[in-house]
């Protein structure tokens, strides 16, 4: 039987290091303004596609500038890269896509993150796909480094995939708004994973309905300890 932990940065890792990176996605669809059913001006976290190119559409400019904007344009917006991702992307506000581009100095763990983003070392990400670790996906970043032979860094797009079980989820908690998808809902404090919903072929993705939140299987994180690779924690995390 599978396990499944939560995994998350490793912050006392990151800081013997002491490097830093300072980088968004070059292009990314709005954030939305006033919702016309909930209300809510919000943008989402943890959905990402950076193999995705949008200079390809004649409309690049306007996925350029982070700004809120009303659901029609966002709608038409959204339905612009929708043929560009795999078809269970649900694209909220805020999506991003194309290289990671930004600053970065100094040594990184072997895992190295940009808030909920997820960067890895291309010699680590090869050594875990000859462990057998299954749908890691990697792409690489357009990160401008201030040492010589800087390290070459990619981004891992881990998609979401599964839900948390309703059980850890409050019971007065409002269904997903059905026009812009926004759940009001925190992160709980005790996560359950629903095991009928979760992905059997990928040892690494987020949780469908709370994004910002990476899941590994047991052979993700029995390669990772076995590999020495540092930069993560695991907490394991109960199913129903």
């Amino acid at each position: 039987m599978r396990r499944f932990f939560w995994v998350d940065e490793d912050n006392a890792a990151a800081a013997q290091y002491r490097g830093s990176i300072n980088a968004s996605h070059r292009w990314r669809l709005p954030g939305l303004l006033r919702c016309p059913t909930c209300n809510a001006t919000w943008n989402g976290m943890g959905h990402h596609f950076p193999g995705v190119d949008l200079s390809q559409l004649s409309e690049h400019r306007e996925f350029e500038k982070a700004r809120p904007e009303p659901f029609p344009n966002f709608a038409r917006l959204r339905d612009l890269v929708r043929p560009l991702v795999p078809p269970h992307a649900e694209l909220p506000p805020g999506t991003g896509f194309g290289p990671l581009e930004g600053t970065a100095f100094g040594k990184l763990p072997a895992f190295a993150w940009i808030v909920e983003l997820l960067l890895v070392h291309r010699k680590e990400l090869e050594r875990l796909r000859a462990e057998g670790v299954k749908g890691l996906q990697g792409y690489p970043t357009a990160l401008r480094f201030r040492q010589k032979n800087p390290p070459e860094l990619l981004e891992l797009q881990v998609d979401p995939h599964g839900a948390l079980h309703p059980a850890c989820i409050p019971i007065n908690e409002p269904p997903p708004c059905p026009t812009c998808g926004r759940q009001g809902f925190g992160r709980p404090d005790e996560p359950i994973l629903d095991a009928a919903s979760l992905p059997p072929e990928l040892d690494l993705f987020r949780v469908g309905n709370f994004a910002t939140m990476v899941i590994g299987t047991d052979r993700f994180v029995d390669a990772v300890r076995r590999l020495e690779l540092d930069g993560l924690t695991f907490r394991e995390l109960p199913t129903r």
